[in-house]
């Protein structure tokens, strides 16, 4: 039997929160096991949820009141660092692309997208910690295009290394410390040590912004 996948629902309109989660409930390995229509119910929610329904992603909608999604998210990133978000709306992407690389978030669903393409991601981004449509990919590298943008997403004082690229590229490929090791024939503190550099050179928060990094500066092209 597949592992199930924990979902919580977060959109401060009733009816969107109950299509979602009807919508899920007919996938065998999905389950959703807390929702809330207000961030700081969700904070709540998840203060006092038992260990074996917390979730392993959260779908948060960008326009709420009175915390709007990127404010939770922030608070979620923080409190919650292995809990993997994907951010709903009604708007396209433009204008959230710098949001998603700084906050590391893992994906990006407009709200009329199609159950194939729901279903997909939230698989995707459990398997792999990001989804990326091949239109995402096209618009990241379009908006990246622009200096201005990209030196507020990645305002960089060095370039990475050869060494810190090698470990952004296998990192990409989801090996972990010890496989990286194996492969770059160094130890995985040192391993560690570059991820860690090369986190902070780029300005991520996490994996997702590595990836995302790696894949806009044609460091790693997703399959």
């Amino acid at each position: 039997m597949s592992e199930q996948i924990k979902i919580a629902l977060v959109d401060d309109e009733q009816l969107i929160l109950e299509g979602v989660k009807m919508l899920l409930s007919k996938e065998k390995n999905f389950s959703v096991t807390t929702m809330a229509n207000d961030g700081n119910v969700f904070l709540e929610n998840l203060e006092t949820i038992d260990s074996d329904k917390f979730p392993d992603i959260a779908l948060v909608d960008v326009q709420m009141q009175p915390m709007n999604g990127f404010e939770l998210v922030e608070i979620l990133k923080d409190k919650y660092p292995n809990l993997k978000i994907i951010i709903l709306s009604s708007h396209y992407k433009t204008s959230v692309l710098g949001y998603m690389v700084k906050l590391g978030v893992s994906a990006f669903l407009p709200k009329n997208s199609n159950k194939k393409l729901f279903i997909e991601a939230i698989t995707k981004v459990h398997e792999n910690g990001i989804f990326f449509t091949n239109e995402d990919h096209e618009m990241l590298l379009s908006y990246m295009n622009n200096s201005s943008k990209k030196k507020s997403l990645f305002d960089m004082e060095d370039d990475l290394s050869e060494r810190e690229r090698d470990v952004v590229k296998l990192i990409c490929q989801e090996l972990t410390n010890n496989e990286i090791a194996e492969k770059l024939f160094i130890s995985p503190r040192t391993v560690e040590s570059h991820r860690q550099r090369a986190i902070e050179k780029i300005g991520a928060k996490n994996t997702v912004g590595i990836v995302i990094y790696a894949i806009v500066n044609n460091i790693y092209a997703p399959a």
